[in-house]
């Protein structure tokens, strides 16, 4: 099943009940042994379970164990879920933004950023979380929703592009932004009431 296509697909999240698209969820099904495991590639066997992308309702539905309560039997969860399911969406949006990279339709850089963006060949504007605030107010993204991606630390945008740290990154017109966007609004989601300072300070969870 490929959530990522451009077919629009709503599920019943299971922490909220609201119907959602499934773009904006994780999805989650229980493996051989029992336990509940993060699909983040929608790609697993088994019936779905749907949790919104926002790390209230991913808590909400490990702490309650909500699986066991929608499946009507015992579930196995882990309550170190949620950091599972942001290291997973982490390494997938990295793996994306690499790809991109060697696909020639991502550059960093401030000056490379820069040219794209003066170009209007840029579909994304990449800057680490943790960047100098002076420094990314020089660059506008581009026209469009969700253009500014800003949920990533300056070692994680690093590790995108073979680097120690990067600021400054575009993804240009081709076949990746729109997942690329997707997933980077899945790990603000889940980021979202996690402080700043506390990713500043150095803890990384892509390992």
């Amino acid at each position: 099943m490929n959530v990522a296509a451009k077919k629009t697909i709503q599920r019943r999240c299971i922490s909220t009940g609201s119907l959602m698209n499934t773009r904006s969820m994780v999805r989650f099904v229980i493996g051989p042994e029992g336990g509940v495991v993060p699909d983040v590639f929608y790609k697993l066997p088994g019936k779905g379970l749907w949790v919104e992308s926002k790390k209230k309702s991913l808590e909400t539905a490990i702490k309650q164990n909500l699986f066991s309560s929608v499946l009507r039997r015992s579930v196995e969860v882990d309550q170190d879920l949620t950091s599972a399911v942001e290291i997973s969406v982490l390494k997938k949006l990295i793996n994306l933004i690499s790809i991109a990279r060697k696909a020639q339709q991502a550059v960093f850089g401030y000056e490379k950023t820069r040219t794209q963006l003066e170009l209007k060949k840029a579909k994304l504007l990449i800057q680490a979380l943790d960047g100098s605030t002076r420094e990314k107010s020089r660059l506008r993204p581009p026209i469009g929703e969700n253009s500014l991606i800003n949920c990533l630390t300056m070692r994680e945008l690093g590790l995108a592009f073979g680097r120690e740290s990067v600021i400054h990154a575009t993804i240009m017109n081709g076949g990746l932004y729109k997942e690329i966007s997707l997933e980077a609004l899945r790990i603000k989601g889940i980021r979202e009431i996690r402080s700043c300072q506390s990713i500043q300070k150095g803890e990384d969870t892509y390992e």
